[in-house]
């Protein structure tokens, strides 16, 4: 004869009391900082950034008026620390006036991962994509060459554009071989555009990418892709390690 064994149990069997959540104290207002971020831009310096060109040197971008902008020709810039799992913050801007076409027109790119100098690294394409044809796993929103945005939230130029970014770093075993792939969702102005997607490796510009390379936490990079359109500026960043 059958048993139920839902008649046999409480309610109270199946609550949990233990781990207690961390109090976190939420931002007063939407895109702020939690109470437990790390603020890597809030508006005054970057003292949380190197110059990648040289990493014993300050960043050289220019910061006023509570946000910082590319200078053309220092190269790329990245976080003093390195970090693991995270949900990232950050507001990016591409001028009103920009001019180009196709990439060419407000092109830079945020390295969830820097591998190393130049432009190595896992990469969430920044772009002007607003009314701008180019190929899609290239536009704003795409994990560059590799996977193409479920959406096309993009704003003006002139206007605040916003990433949300949950990126689970890759694991590796001991003997070098990859034991799971990195992961990343990303929210592009409150939109869903890259949902828990497995990277199949570092960005790549010509050729499929692959894990080659060992590593644990590494910086966050921020590129200067040295276009003539007029340089992207960013403000209000700030990480939590998960």
């Amino acid at each position: 004869m059958a048993f139920n064994i839902a008649k046999a149990q409480k309610p109270q069997d199946t609550e949990v009391y233990q781990p207690v959540p961390l109090k976190v104290n939420p931002a007063k207002t939407q895109g702020e900082a939690p109470s437990d971020a790390i603020i890597l831009f809030g508006g005054k310096n970057l003292d949380e950034w190197v110059s990648v060109k040289d990493k014993t040197k300050p960043a050289m971008w220019t910061v006023a008026d509570g946000i910082f902008t590319v200078k053309k020709g220092t190269g790329n810039i990245e976080t003093k620390r390195s970090f693991g799992n995270y949900q990232l913050h950050l507001e990016w801007r591409i001028p009103e006036n920009i001019t180009g076409k196709g990439q060419g027109r407000g092109n830079s790119g945020l390295f969830l991962a820097s591998t190393g100098g130049g432009d190595d690294g896992y990469e969430l394409q920044i772009l002007d994509s607003y009314n701008n044809d180019t190929y899609t796993n290239g536009q704003a929103g795409s994990i560059y060459k590799q996977f193409v945005p479920l959406a096309n939230p993009a704003r003006k130029p002139g206007e605040w554009q916003v990433y949300d970014v949950i990126w689970t770093a890759p694991v590796f075993n001991a003997d070098g071989s990859l034991k799971s792939a990195a992961r990343v969702t990303v929210f592009f102005n409150g939109v869903l555009v890259q949902n828990n997607v497995e990277l199949t490796g570092p960005t790549q510009y010509i050729g499929k990418p692959s894990y080659q390379k060992v590593h644990g936490p590494l910086p966050i990079k921020l590129q200067d892709h040295g276009d003539p359109s007029e340089p992207i500026s960013f403000r209000n960043i700030w990480i939590r390690e998960l």
